[in-house]
C-alpha cells in the first residue's frame, strides 16, 4: 500500500460527493471521485485505490454491478469496498455484503463512523496485500494466487509438464570450505540470477532443496513450445552461470559448476500432506526422470541432458547429440537422452 492510500469515493449526488470530500481532505489519502458506476471502473483501472466508497442506487451502472466486477477480477478483489445506503435500506446492505463488501455506511453520514469505517476497511486491505506478498514469498505466485481465489484443499490434477532440475556440483563440498554467511550469500546471489531467467522464460519455481531447484514448464496453462522455452531457460542459466563465476573470480570468491537435466510428460500437481501442514508439489515418473537425466550430467561432456520427448519438441535451432539409452531407477525401460550442444 502507498504511503498516502487512494480512496475512490463513487456517488451520483454532489451534496453527498462534497461532504465526503470536505470530511476527508486533511486526512492522509490520495482521494478520486467517480459520478457513476461505469466511471468508477474507469477510475479503478487507472488508478488502482485501496479502498471504495461506493454508492449503490447511481445511473448507468449502480453499486452492485460495480462491486460485482471489482470481486470477479483478481487484480482488483483485494480493495477495500464499503457500500453506501439509506439508513432503512438493509436489503440492499445485506446483498452487498453478501456479494463481497467489507463494509457499510448509512446515509446521512455520521463522521465518526465514517472514519471508523475507513480505518478498518484500510486495515483489511493491508492484511490482505500482507498474507499476498508472503504467500508469493513462499511458494509459486500462480499456487499463491490460487489459493487466495479459491482457498486450500488436499487433492491433485493431471498435467502435461516439462521439468527442470538443476544442481550445483560438489556444493557440500564448497559448503564446507567457507562460512555459512558466504554460502548463502553465494546462493542467493545465484537464485537472484536463476530465478529471474526461469520466470522470464515461462517456468514455476516449484521447490528449492539445498543448493537444487525444481522448475515446472507447462502450468498453469499448457502451450506448445513449453519444452523449448525450458531448453532455452536452461541455456540461458548456464550463461548466467558464467557471468556469476566472473563476479566471483573478481571478488576472490568460490565458483560453481552446475547440471541441468530435463523430462516431459505427465505428472500429477496438488496438495501433499494433512491439513495442517502441506506443500504444492508435481510428483510421477516424469520428475524422476529429469532428476536422474540431471545426475547424468556428471558423467557426459553436455550440462544439459533431456529426454526424447523433450528432444521431440525443439526446433532445429538447438542442436542436441544423442548419448544412447540410460537406465532410470524406477523404470522398466530405458531412457533415450541427448546432451544440448552449447
Amino acid at each position: 500500500m502507498n504511503t498516502r492510500p487512494k480512496i475512490l469515493l463513487v456517488d451520483d449526488e454532489l451534496f453527498n460527493m462534497d461532504y465526503l470530500e470536505q470530511e476527508l481532505e486533511d486526512k492522509p489519502y490520495e482521494l478520486l471521485t467517480a459520478n457513476n458506476g461505469q466511471k468508477a471502473l474507469e477510475m479503478i483501472a487507472a488508478h488502482q485505490p485501496d479502498m471504495v466508497l461506493l454508492d449503490i442506487m447511481m445511473p448507468i451502472m449502480d453499486g452492485f454491478s460495480v462491486l460485482q466486477q471489482i470481486k470477479a477480477n483478481s487484480k482488483w478483489n483485494d480493495m477495500a469496498v464499503v457500500i453506501i445506503s439509506a439508513n432503512n435500506d438493509m436489503t440492499s446492505v445485506v446483498k452487498g455484503i453478501e456479494m463481497g463488501a467489507d463494509d457499510f455506511l448509512p446515509k446521512p453520514f455520521n463522521p465518526v463512523l465514517l472514519h471508523a469505517r475507513i480505518s478498518s476497511g484500510l486495515e483489511k486491505k493491508r492484511l490482505r496485500d500482507l498474507q499476498r506478498k508472503l504467500f508469493h514469498t513462499f511458494t509459486a505466485s500462480e499456487v499463491a494466487d490460487e489459493v487466495m481465489a479459491k482457498g486450500f484443499e488436499l487433492g491433485g490434477k493431471h498435467v502435461e509438464v516439462s521439468i527442470l532440475f538443476s544442481d550445483i556440483r560438489g556444493f557440500t563440498t564448497l559448503a564446507e570450505a567457507q562460512n555459512p554467511a558466504e554460502t548463502i550469500q553465494l546462493l542467493n546471489r545465484y537464485y537472484t540470477r536463476i530465478f529471474q531467467v526461469l520466470t522470464d522464460h515461462g517456468g514455476l519455481v516449484n521447490q528449492i532443496q539445498g543448493d537444487g531447484i525444481m522448475t515446472v514448464f507447462g502450468v498453469p496453462v499448457a502451450a506448445a513450445d513449453d519444452r523449448e522455452r525450458a531448453v532455452l531457460a536452461a541455456q540461458e542459466i548456464l550463461r548466467q552461470v558464467d557471468l556469476f563465476n566472473q563476479d566471483q573470480k573478481g571478488q576472490g570468491k568460490a565458483q560453481i559448476k552446475i547440471g541441468i537435466g530435463i523430462a516431459s510428460g505427465k505428472a500429477v500437481g496438488g496438495y501433499a500432506g494433512s491439513p495442517d501442514r502441506a506443500t504444492y508439489t508435481y510428483i510421477g515418473d516424469v520428475v524422476n526422470t529429469a532428476a536422474r537425466l540431471e545426475a547424468h550430467t556428471k558423467t557426459v561432456p553436455h550440462l544439459i541432458v533431456i529426454d526424447q520427448v523433450t528432444q521431440e519438441g525443439l526446433p532445429a535451432s538447438i542442436k542436441v547429440a544423442s548419448l544412447g539409452e540410460i537406465e532410470v531407477k524406477g523404470k522398466t525401460k530405458s531412457v533415450k537422452a541427448f546432451g544440448v550442444v552449447r
